[in-house]
């Protein structure tokens, strides 16, 4: 088993707030993280997990049950599945506030688990777990078989690709017809289908909902709507573009991107590393996983933006913190990449201070006065605020 980054920020979080909560993909291993942190934490604790019926049965009269366990540690599990919860959970904590009361895991967003953010309000801080990255894994695992496979714990460790990617098959068939309805979605299976592929061909591109509304026949809106929805269920995220102090004509809609490589793969239909990087979708699928490595290890005070102009300026990801750019980067699958005049164009732009080419396994070394190439993996453990 593959020891995760979060177990000490979770300990923490419990010595100060009420309520913690672990948000993620299903899957994605947060009921073993908590588990794990069952061992280690002084607090007696108790877990329900709210898919099995014999544990929802003691919640039958859930004020009964939880005030007599007020000393002890309650985890609940899939929590999304009682909303109803929130206002006692809230009740009680006001009743008698004190840390580490509860940890809840939930498989969506908080603004999907609903009542969450409104009802716990100053109550609770959420952390959220993200695939396996290339921090965790850097000591067991190649880089070229995280990026093949992804993140999800039981994808990454299974004994081939063939194994991987049915699991993968799957998880994406059981999230989708079961778990995401149980959240609200409604959404026919052919349409679904087409959704995703149609997505899977737009990762790492600038998103037009209106031109992407007409290829599926729905209305703009509606499309607007289950994108927020999956992003909201962590499958994909949006990237906005970096606009301030620019007087440039500049690209102000979003690019799109899944969140985990693997799943990406699969809606390809590329389960080997030899038909990815011989894939027109290469680059793209590049771009995205380090993108997500990064993402994983963003420090929280620094966000990320992509950076494009209508003449052809652009550069992949601009880090800002509090509202200065801190630093950008541009991302190659090349070992001894080429930039365009659009890069540089950019930088001067951006005016940052210093400016990285990400590479998949370069050395670390400068490329000139403020551009510096290396690996994603160096990038991450040395330069990454």
């Amino acid at each position: 088993m593959l020891s995760r980054k979060y177990n000490h920020i979770i300990e923490k979080y419990l010595s100060y707030f009420p309520v913690v909560g672990i948000i993620g993909p299903r899957q994605v291993g947060k009921t073993t993280i908590v588990k794990e942190l069952q061992k280690t934490i002084q607090k007696k604790s108790i877990y329900l997990d709210l898919e099995l019926t014999s544990d929802l049965n003691k919640l039958r009269e859930p004020e009964l049950y939880f005030r007599e366990h007020t000393s002890e540690l309650i985890i609940l599990d899939e929590v999304q599945r009682m909303p109803s919860l929130f206002p006692l959970l809230r009740a009680l904590i006001d009743q008698y506030n004190v840390p580490g009361r509860f940890i809840i895991l939930g498989s969506a967003s908080p603004e999907l688990i609903r009542n969450s953010s409104e009802s716990l309000a100053g109550r609770i801080i959420y952390q959220h777990i993200m695939p396996l990255d290339v921090i965790e894994t850097q000591e067991t695992i190649d880089i070229q078989t995280l990026w093949l496979r992804g993140g999800f714990p039981k994808a990454l460790l299974a004994p081939d690709n063939t194994l991987c990617f049915d699991w993968l098959s799957g998880f994406i068939k059981t999230y989708i017809e079961r778990d995401l309805p149980l959240l609200g979605l409604r959404i026919e299976p052919l349409l679904m289908e087409r959704f995703w592929t149609m997505i899977s061909q737009l990762n790492a591109q600038i998103i037009n909902f209106s031109l992407l509304s007409k290829s599926l026949e729905l209305s703009a809106p509606t499309l607007k709507r289950y994108t927020d929805f999956f992003e909201s269920a962590f499958l994909i995220f949006r990237l906005q573009p970096y606009h301030q102090n620019i007087s440039k004509r500049l690209i102000k809609s979003p690019k799109i991107y899944f969140c985990d490589s693997g799943l990406l793969h699969h809606f390809i239909s590329t389960n080997s590393l030899e038909n990815l990087i011989n894939s027109i979708y290469c680059g793209n699928s590049w771009e995205s996983f380090c993108i997500n490595q990064i993402r994983s290890s963003l420090p929280k005070d620094i966000k990320i933006y992509y950076y494009r102009t209508r003449e052809g300026s652009e550069c992949d990801l601009v880090f800002e913190k509090a509202g200065k750019v801190e630093y950008s980067a541009e991302i190659k699958y090349s070992n001894s990449p080429v930039l365009s005049k659009g890069n540089y164009i950019a930088w001067d732009d951006l005016k940052s201070p210093i400016n990285y080419i990400i590479t998949p396994g370069s050395d670390d070394y400068p490329f000139s006065d403020n551009v510096r190439i290396c690996s994603i993996s160096t990038f991450i453990n040395k330069y990454l605020i």
